[in-house]
């Protein structure tokens, strides 16, 4: 049976207290919410912290007000079981709600948290294996190791974003909000993730995610397919985030954001480009998922061949645009 490391645990009730912990503590302190990935990573010895900090008494972080018509905040320790109560929200943003219904299974919907799902840690098949394993293996360069195994000759981590709420957050235009020792930042979602296994977010270790800011939604439309190997459990291999601006049924603005190819979400600007001035037609729809599938390179360090998800980068671009430009036409024809 693997065990927890020893490990002191503070229960701050108020954001202030928080940051003076972290502050206190440095390197050696990590937040923690609903911990459902950093305790498996901390009885395998990926993350050995001697202080964790929870985040879940602050009220701060569990605010949930607005509409989908005004805009709606989501504090970052709100758990995604709750989120996916709010029938509202998810009426008013689709992609998110099913983003969030296929993490895991309901018990893990019922820790996890928003801000958790969006800090989730990168993964490796390399990675993310016992400390016997690994170390028999001679460590990798994500933890202990000199040399990354999925690319021995660079010098970068190559392990992959496994969230499944940050592509739909870039497609949604989400910002977020930090705050850290020297103030807070708000950042677009899109900007709060980089191009590193190791160093995946633009954040710094003392600063904490407080909450999420998601724009109106009047007028878009957007899905979310995952690609796993299991119908619950398994983290995404691929995720296609979709959301388009709507007017008569031509599409006017258009974000096309994939998950799990790389170490950060990727955005297909150029099929986007395709997309807009252009209604959801079979031919546009099949060019759009043909620009996708040339433009992302799947890493072997997951589960399925990289070729096959490749491949499936375009079929699930396909359904997520026929599932758009369904639903457009059913409000075509109730405008009518």
């Amino acid at each position: 049976m693997l065990r927890l490391p020893p490990f002191r645990y503070y229960a701050p009730r108020s954001l202030e207290e928080a940051l003076r912990i972290l502050s206190d503590h440095g390197s050696q302190a990590r937040i923690v919410a609903g911990g459902t990935d950093l305790y498996p990573k901390m009885k395998r010895r990926q993350i050995e912290p001697a202080v964790l900090v929870s985040v879940r008494r602050i009220p701060e972080l569990a605010h949930l007000a607005g509409t989908g018509r005004e805009g709606v905040t989501l504090g970052a320790s709100l758990t995604l079981a709750r989120v996916l109560a709010q029938d509202e929200l998810v009426l008013a943003y689709p992609a998110l709600a099913r983003a969030f219904a296929m993490v895991a299974h309901p018990p893990v919907r019922s820790m996890g948290t928003v801000g958790g799902n969006l800090c989730v840690d990168t993964r490796c098949t390399y990675y993310d294996q016992t400390f016997f394993w690994r170390e028999a293996l001679g460590f990798c360069l994500k933890k202990d190791g000199t040399t990354c195994p999925v690319a021995p000759g660079g010098t970068r981590c190559w392990a992959v974003s496994s969230s499944d709420g940050a592509p739909v957050m870039i497609a949604l235009g989400a910002r977020l909000r930090l705050v850290g020792p020297r103030g807070e930042r708000t950042i677009a979602a899109e900007e709060f993730y980089r191009d590193d296994g190791i160093r995946y977010l633009d954040k710094e270790p003392e600063e904490i995610l407080v909450e999420v800011l998601l724009p109106p939604q009047e007028d878009w439309k957007s899905t979310y397919w995952k690609l796993r190997r299991r119908g619950s459990v398994d983290f995404p291999v691929l995720g296609v985030a979709v959301a388009l601006r709507m007017e008569s049924g031509w599409c006017r603005e258009a974000r096309i954001v994939l998950g799990a190819v790389g170490s950060c979400p990727k955005r297909i600007r150029e099929a986007e480009t395709l997309l807009e001035g252009n209604r959801l037609e079979p031919d546009v729809i099949a060019a759009v998922a043909h620009v996708v599938a040339r433009s992302v390179r799947p890493l072997k360090n997951t589960d399925f061949l990289h070729l096959y998800r490749k491949k499936m980068a375009s079929v699930f671009t396909q359904r997520a645009l026929r599932e758009l430009a369904g639903a457009s036409l059913m409000d075509e024809a109730s405008a009518c």
